[in-house]
């Protein structure tokens, strides 16, 4: 049990190795001589955890030992006590995951144990967890490692001391998974420690009848394997800040430092933890005696505000449809509020040094730790947590002489990195579901900040394997629940174009044009004779728009004859996507053919929607109901006349009525400012961000009502990530792949500003100065790339490397 304490730490160096080690051709193209095993009598689809074991003698150390892993639901893997690979990535039955890792720096000459935990959370699953049944596999890389394989020669147990727990007390959509309680009774201690006595353990069952089988070598049942294209994730400890409540005496520095403290016999005590900022992170706590003692942990990512409370007003409920809670209110707040949170349990078995870490990561700012001493004192050792998620590295910077900005790139780059694991994630204390709508913004993210584009790569590979047999993709994937967003589907192909124009890898794209087009096919299907849409079926969510006349769960106004402002835009700017995808990389006839569908439904919305007395389009025929929505999608589409664009966007920005953009949608409000010329006013365009931060946010709310949001990380919020370098800094591609480079500052009211990000060839570094009425311009390109200055309409060749400029 000690030697839990530094496992997460060992992983650090584990995304080297894993990134690195060779995969044998034999392993993708042949069946695996490894079987997936299973402790026999267990439920094949039941929640269980499950322990497994592999004594290794080695006469020497081997300078490389490269296996393969995978399991069902998923794994921890440990060489001689060492945590090494955790996984598998989250996937689909069609491409299960397995992970490829070289264990030769963790062995020892003479008796080794390789030994993992595998779980399965049966039908309380996390929804992002596709699973077929119970299951591990291991398989050597060649003959020299296939001592390793599963089998017969492994010793497998249940672990009884795990039960899982649900939430109720978490209000809203929320799924996933469950809590854990675990007896330490029962626990079995010191299980992958090499002196561990496993006479007692069972020989393995079979959870499948053949060996692993890579995905294609035969029909398709079972897990169809592949290989994880990711590294392992980060794990790095961070320790919570401070004490906010509590019942009994705790030393000053606890918890932002280890502090051992007792809490007496007999004793009911609640301690509430403020880790500062939101996390995902690995909580672990370790404490000693207190035999039988009962221990609730629960997390939470802000405390909630009661109805009627003389503190915060009275107001009865209305939160998530409780009469009980008005919403969360200043998130930094903590007094009279009311914690609702995940949980896990334990029992103590009295001895020292337990340790309690989750199967799982869990989401916090707030812990409250609640204990229930029997006859004999308990002692706090240490509580602490380690941070995971996708290892980004941030290679962007960004300088102002506005410092508050810095305020705003912090909070949206936190809660970018806490949206992306082995998938992105819309949020990860509710859902963790990979939604395309989502994730297209944290790609560009990704792009502007980190430059890292395997997360973005699998992202799109999934979501083009969720098409369904009518066309479109599934909104969201993996998910065991199919859910169909077909609006979602358009912005798939959006996604698309912004990788071809931004990473240099058209090929990848190439290839998933035959997708887009049956994606367009499918709404093909639904347009009338004049081009525009009609009863389109399943969710055509679009926003979150609440209180306002026409919109219902997120889907625009729908005319009376079934014709929507909105949803013809959406189409239209895919068609125009989608053409200029297949001219530069499919066939012209597709090309052709989208063109003419485009120029078709720009003239049946002008007709249909446009009101020029208002100087609006409508979003139904009946031209009752507006949104900023479809005038906002009418300047992306080059709809209105450019001499016409900035009335517009003055319009759909100042005009009372408009149903409103959410946090989400502000994204394509802010390129529509800048498609009328309008830049310059995006900084003016904050204020929700900054409203953001004085309710004591440290990650962006899901909604623009940010007193009764349900999440409080959705990273669709992070857009300023993009938009200080694109759009402030003016740093933008210009040709697919970004091989050349557009730089069009809208510095608004800023007087100094700079800041660089990654490309594909190195980095693109500028900066901006106004001394004495002029502009000192610097503009540094990376390789041989170069590109185009604009500045108040003055065009300026840039070539690679160093330019100045005096403006």
């Amino acid at each position: 049990m000690k030697n839990l304490i530094p496992l997460f730490l060992m992983i650090l160096s584990v995304s080297t190795l894993f990134s690195q080690s060779p995969i044998s051709p034999d392993i993708l193209t042949r069946q695996w001589n490894a079987r997936w095993i299973a402790v026999p009598d267990e439920p094949v689809n039941g929640y269980g955890v499950y322990l497994f074991r592999k004594t290794l003698d080695l006469q020497s150390v081997p300078a490389s030992f490269v296996v393969h892993v995978s399991a069902d639901n998923r794994y921890k893997l440990f060489v001689n006590e060492k945590l090494v690979s955790v996984g598998p990535a989250r996937g689909d039955m069609y491409y299960w995951n397995f992970e490829t890792v070289d264990l030769a720096s963790y062995l020892v000459a003479g008796k080794n144990i390789i030994a993992a935990k595998v779980w399965n959370e049966g039908d309380l699953r996390p929804e992002a967890q596709i699973s077929w049944r119970t299951g591990f596999i291991m398989q050597g890389n060649t003959p020299a490692e296939s001592v390793i394989n599963t089998g017969s020669s492994w010793k497998c147990i249940r672990d009884d001391s795990y039960k899982p727990i649900m939430s109720p007390e978490v209000i809203g959509y929320y799924v996933t998974g469950p809590g854990e309680f675990i007896d330490m009774n029962k626990y079995i201690k010191d299980w992958n420690q090499v002196d561990f006595d496993d006479s007692s353990w069972k020989s393995p069952g079979l959870a499948f009848w053949r060996g692993g089988s890579p995905k294609g070598l035969s029909d398709a049942f079972g897990w169809m394997l592949v290989p994880s294209p990711l590294p392992q994730m980060e794990f790095t400890k961070q320790r919570l800040q401070s004490v906010r409540e509590a019942s009994i005496k705790i030393p000053e520095t606890f918890p932002a430092q280890a502090a051992s403290f007792t809490i007496p016999a007999n004793t009911r005590a609640s301690i509430l933890l403020d880790q500062g900022f939101l996390t995902n992170a690995y909580p672990t706590f370790e404490f000693s005696k207190g035999r039988d003692a009962g221990i609730r942990i629960k997390y939470a990512e802000a405390l909630f505000v009661p109805a009627n409370s003389q503190l915060y007003g009275t107001k009865t409920g209305g939160y998530m449809g409780s009469a009980t809670i008005n919403g969360k209110g200043n998130r930094n707040e903590v007094k009279d509020k009311i914690f609702l949170g995940r949980k896990d349990s334990l029992i103590s078995d009295g001895t020292d040094h337990q340790v309690f870490s989750p199967l799982y990561w869990r989401t916090y700012r707030y812990v409250l730790i609640n204990i229930e001493t029997k006859g004999e004192p308990f002692v706090v050792d240490d509580f602490y947590g380690t941070f995971t998620g996708y290892p980004f590295v941030l290679k962007a910077k960004f300088e102002s002489d506005q410092p508050e900005l810095q305020k705003v790139l912090e909070i949206g780059w936190r809660t970018a990195r806490l949206c992306a694991i082995e998938t992105y994630m819309d949020c990860p204390f509710y859902e963790q579901l990979q939604y395309i709508g989502d994730s297209r913004i944290q790609a560009m993210v990704t792009y502007y900040n980190s430059g890292d584009d395997r997360l973005v790569r699998n992202a799109i590979n999934l979501m083009d394997h969720s098409r369904i047999a009518e066309g479109p993709t599934l909104s969201r994937h993996p998910s065991f629940s199919p859910q169909l967003i077909p609006t979602f589907s358009l912005w798939y192909i959006g996604m698309l174009h912004d990788y071809w124009m931004y990473r240099p890898d058209g090929e990848f794209i190439k290839k998933k044009l035959v997708g887009t087009r049956q994606v367009l096919d499918f709404f093909h299907g639904y347009q009338q004779a004049d081009g525009s849409l009609a009863n389109v079926p399943y969710w055509n969510f679009t926003d979150w728009v609440e209180d306002q006349k026409g919109w219902s769960g997120g889907v625009a106004p729908i005319g009376s004859n079934g014709n929507s402002a909105v949803l013809d835009f959406q189409l239209l700017l895919a068609y125009q996507i989608a053409a200029e995808l297949e001219e530069k990389l499919g066939m012209e006839a597709f090309a052709r053919e989208y063109q003419e569908r485009a120029g078709q439904l720009m003239s049946t919305i002008r007709q249909k929607y446009w009101n020029a007395s208002m100087g609006l389009f409508a979003d139904t025929p009946e031209k009752d109901l507006y949104s900023q929505h479809a005038n906002i999608l009418a300047l992306l589409t080059g709809t209105v006349a450019v001499n016409d664009a900035s009335v517009l966007a003055n319009k759909l920005l100042n005009e009372t009525g408009l149903a409103p953009a959410s946090i989400y949608f502000k994204y394509y409000l802010h390129l529509a400012i800048l498609r009328a010329g309008m830049g310059n006013d995006y900084l003016k365009l904050l204020d929700k961000w900054f409203e953001n931060i004085a309710m004591g946010m440290t990650t962006w709310a899901e909604d623009s009502n940010i007193n009764t949001a349900r999440s409080d990380c959705h990273a669709w919020g992070s857009s300023p990530n993009i938009e200080f370098y694109r759009m402030v800094l003016g740093i933008d591609t210009d040709a697919p792949g970004f091989s050349r480079v557009k730089i069009e500052p809208h510095l608004g009211t800023l007087q100094k500003a700079g800041g660089e990000m990654p490309h594909p060839a190195g980095k693109i570094a500028v900066k901006y100065e106004q001394v004495k009425g002029k502009w000192n311009v610097e503009v540094n390109l990376p390789g041989d790339v170069a590109g185009r200055f604009i500045w108040k309409g003055q065009e300026f060749e840039l070539k690679a490397g160093v330019n100045k400029m005096v403006l």
